[in-house]
């Protein structure tokens, strides 16, 4: 396929798309809601960047006729092995058909596509608050922003300790990682706050990247506003097309005080957080 054109927020951004049966590598329940795929693909991993995502072709099993491929984001990258991991949760047709493909079998891959995220020009720390897709979406920062030299903390929150994913990961990773929870309250919106505050009292929070709840997003711009911070939301939408055609995945967006609509699939998914609307 040749080389596109999308166009970000911040003008036009060649990329290159490619369409890749990739080899599934390995495929496990992470929990109830959650699987995990590895996907042998070396020249999309290549050029693939954290916080952008795939289109994926579902397989029609059982019934299920997912008609549209289904956008996922990135969790992992690993281009000396040549993979990309997807954390996704099973929830609708396509999904569901996704859970049904085993290791050995071949998936049908479009990307990499959309706007990545960005770090802050200087080795400022950061804070990722992330919850649900989130977890996913954001994990893969923690690598990309650790190599530059930011210190990274992680904020994860969950219904329940069993809904808590990629601790271990973002550990390994490099960054300190907090959890949050509903059952014990400590995923409330002003304790979060309270957390975000004390990093920042302790040289920890220069910069701040949200995914996955709209609490967490008034939250991270409220004190990206309050401290002038660099700040970016990974945002999710449902897609028809993926590549800006259709206009499926429009969603608004505040700018300069007026109110602009953006397509989430190429001129985003990652977004300025004092411009993001919440839903």
């Amino acid at each position: 396929m040749q080389p596109a054109e999308i166009v970000s927020s911040t003008g036009p951004v060649p990329i290159d798309i490619l369409e890749h049966e990739g080899l599934i590598l390995h495929h496990v329940e992470v929990n109830a809601d959650y699987r995990l795929m590895e996907v042998s693909a070396p020249e999309q991993a290549a050029k693939a960047v954290a916080g952008q995502f795939f289109h994926l072709l579902c397989p029609h099993v059982g019934g299920l006729e997912p008609f549209f491929r289904r956008p996922m984001s990135i969790y992992r990258i690993d281009r000396e092995v040549g993979t990309i991991s997807f954390l996704y949760k099973v929830t609708g047709s396509g999904t569901k058909g996704l859970a049904s493909m085993r290791e050995g079998e071949r998936l049908n891959m479009l990307g990499p596509l959309g706007i990545g995220f960005s770090l802050p020009a200087k080795r400022a720390a950061i804070v990722l608050l992330a919850r649900g897709v989130g977890l996913a979406t954001l994990a893969p920062l923690v690598p990309l922003a650790v190599s530059k030299g930011h210190a990274v903390t992680a904020i994860l929150s969950a219904r329940s300790p069993d809904y808590l994913m990629s601790v271990a990961e973002m550990r390994t990773d490099g960054a300190q990682v907090i959890t949050v929870v509903d059952s014990d309250m400590t995923s409330e919106v002003d304790r979060v706050e309270d957390l975000l505050h004390g990093l920042r009292a302790q040289g920890r929070l220069g910069a701040i990247y949200t995914c996955g709840s709209n609490r967490l997003l008034l939250a991270a711009q409220a004190i990206a506003k309050q401290y002038s911070l660099h700040g970016e939301v990974a945002m999710e939408q449902q897609m028809a097309c993926g590549l800006g055609m259709c206009f499926c995945c429009v969603r608004p967006f505040q700018v300069e005080g007026e109110t602009v609509h953006r397509r989430v699939c190429c001129e985003g998914p990652v977004f300025p957080l004092a411009e993001a609307m919440g839903w």
